[in-house]
């Protein structure tokens, strides 16, 4: 089964809400200590590729040059918090790049 993910968000937003620190609970090395969403996703990328291999695509949708209708539409019915995490065109409650939290997405996308 291919699993889609898209991560939604501003090239200078960080990764998430909390500070980068020597616990990481997102799981995510090579992105420390930058705190920002690009290299993160980068980060993970390459993690969900050799976790998952060739099923998995990671798409990046900034906004920094507006929001398109359909993300207008995601925000205004669900509210998400950015940086907004879709898979397989769910909308997830996550908020952040954590690898912890997508691949438990991915399990649930995985045994359906």
């Amino acid at each position: 089964m291919d699993i889609d993910i898209e991560i939604i968000g501003l090239s200078e937003l960080p990764c998430g809400p909390f500070p980068c620190d020597d616990d990481r609970s997102c799981e995510l090395t090579e992105c420390f200590p930058t705190e920002r969403l690009l290299p993160a996703v980068d980060a993970l990328k390459k993690k969900l590729r050799s976790e998952f291999g060739d099923n998995i695509s990671v798409t990046l949708t900034l906004l920094d040059d507006g929001v398109p209708r359909r993300i207008r539409d995601i925000i205004e019915e669900h509210q998400p918090p950015l940086p907004i995490v879709i898979v397989n065109g769910r909308v997830t409650p996550i908020g952040r790049v954590s690898l912890a939290l997508i691949r438990k997405e991915i399990k649930k996308e995985l045994d359906n």
